[in-house]
């Protein structure tokens, strides 16, 4: 049977496109156990979060931040629908009134953004020459916060001295996520932040002792400036546009917003002097009081953002989530014919498929998976002939064989991926009921206890795929129907009959 399964830890975007490579590289290479970096690698301890921090009624920063932007026409009182301010886990942005589904409620323009352009303009520009855009932007983001007078010092001010994302982990909090794909993602990227934090000291940094001071421009500094931009950057700016938008980027993510697309779009205003802005549109209806926010997986928001969402009560979670990669291996005889097929249809020999709890395999990946486990007397389906057509056959069973070998291939990988935790999902039930958790455990228990779940799910569906296997319609079956020799109780028809 054909084994077609590649257990994978997920590859986030990183900030620059040219990193993409790079991180998924370290990614790759990092051992089993997390007690075991190189000694070098430093890990701040953290205080409060950026969307657990408690603050007071009176929000003196956002405050500042509002004032500062209404100095510069960005917002005003009559015109912004939404204001910075406190909410329950945190700083957020709260509608002030009503607002219908793509309403305008940002407007910030290009010259109150963080972006390479920034960087160039000041002191340090020509410093910055050839560096990746994140990189760049991070060591002007080090020593904007590093003074006091600093033009930025409003939204500086706004922006969480520490985080608790699990890039910030101690080694004993990172081990309570053995076996979780979020484990492989965070040491990825701090070895591939240390790496570029190495090469910025020996080519910037150490050779200009007189504009950064090596007590300020440090590991941990590069690794906040990293968070942040981690947390408070999006799509379209990113990449080499990357950018941090002041009051956009305290959009929170919240369950409730189920929308595909971000609502946030590169546009021109202005009457007489036209400027390019950052607009931001409502994606749903909300009233008065009401947060703004988007959507991310738990993986995702612990990585970024040092937070999960878990309901006490059902104990389950649309938000959990496995990030599954599938290959073509590369020793199948006829991995040029299905690589070709793949690429037609838009793939190429590895896929990632992002599996959520309570919803089932995606139809594209049991494609896939078809497609990975084909041969013997199915490779017919890859000839010239079929081409064009073989992606439509594959999106239903096309023999039984070919469909066993799947379901062995995806309940084995099912079983492998849950012998790497060191807990249970009952045993992590129980530890999520005691009130006193430690938060970042809390993280950890939630994201594992959500991986597993969904892999069980996973591993159930193809189970009973299996049971039922005698019962399905296969390539054969099908093709005789259309041809009309077979009726609707899969019985030979006359005219097969006469043929016969």
């Amino acid at each position: 049977m054909a084994q077609a399964l590649i257990w994978a830890m997920p590859v986030f975007p990183c900030l620059s496109s040219s990193s993409t490579s790079s991180a998924a590289a370290a990614a790759a290479s990092l051992p089993a156990s997390p007690l075991h970096h190189r000694s070098s690698l430093r890990t701040a301890r953290a205080l409060p979060t950026l969307l657990t921090i408690t603050t007071s009624t009176t929000d003196i920063e956002a405050e500042a931040l509002w004032t500062w932007l209404a100095q510069k026409g960005a917002v005003s009182d009559e015109a912004t629908a939404v204001r910075p301010a406190c909410v329950h886990h945190g700083r957020g942005l709260l509608a002030h009134r009503t607002i219908s589904q793509g309403d305008e409620l940002l407007s910030i323009p290009r010259k109150l953004w963080i972006n390479l352009e920034t960087v160039k303009a000041s002191a340090i520009g020509r410093f910055c020459e050839g560096l990746k855009p994140w990189v760049a932007i991070a060591l002007f983001l080090v020593r904007e916060k590093a003074q006091s007078n600093s033009s930025w010092r409003p939204y500086l001010d706004i922006l969480p001295q520490a985080l608790d994302s699990p890039l910030f982990w101690s080694d004993e909090e990172l081990a309570e996520l053995q076996g979780t794909q979020l484990l492989g993602s965070t040491l990825g990227y701090r070895e591939y932040v240390e790496s570029e934090v190495n090469e910025l000291f020996d080519k910037v940094i150490k050779p200009n002792p007189d504009l950064f001071d090596s007590s300020l421009f440090t590991y941990d500094a590069f690794l906040w400036a990293f968070g942040i931009l981690r947390s408070r950057t999006f799509a379209p700016l990113t990449g080499d546009e990357l950018a941090l938008v002041p009051l956009a980027d305290l959009v929170n993510h919240l369950a409730g917003l189920e929308v595909e697309k971000p609502c946030w779009e590169k546009t021109t205003a202005g009457i007489f002097t036209r400027q390019e802005v950052l607009l931001m549109r409502a994606a749903k209806t909300f009233h008065a009081g009401q947060e703004y926010g988007k959507s991310k997986n738990n993986a995702q928001l612990a990585l970024d953002y040092g937070l999960v969402e878990y309901d006490a009560f059902s104990g389950s979670n649309n938000r959990d989530s496995f990030m599954l990669t599938l290959e073509i291996p590369k020793s199948d005889r006829l991995f040029d014919d299905k690589l070709d097929i793949a690429q037609l249809n838009g793939l190429d020999s590895s896929v990632y498929f992002d599996l959520t709890r309570g919803q089932g395999p995606p139809e594209s990946m049991l494609t896939f998976l078809r497609l990975t486990a084909l041969g013997g007397s199915d490779a017919f389906l890859l000839e010239a002939l079929f081409r064009n057509t073989v992606w439509d056959h594959l999106s239903s069973p096309v023999s039984r064989d070919n469909e066993e070998s799947i379901c062995e291939a995806m309940i084995e990988g099912c079983k492998s991926a849950l012998y790497g935790y060191q807990s249970t999902v009952e045993e992590d039930l129980l530890l999520l009921n005691n009130d006193n958790l430690d938060p970042r455990t809390r993280i950890a228990v939630v994201v594992r206890q959500g991986e597993k779940c969904v892999l069980q799910e996973v591993q159930t569906w193809f189970e009973a795929r299996m049971n039922e296997l005698d019962q399905l319609e296969y390539y054969a079956e099908r093709r005789l129907r259309d041809l009309g020799l077979l009726d609707e109780k899969g019985n030979m028809t006359a005219w097969a009959r006469v043929w016969n």
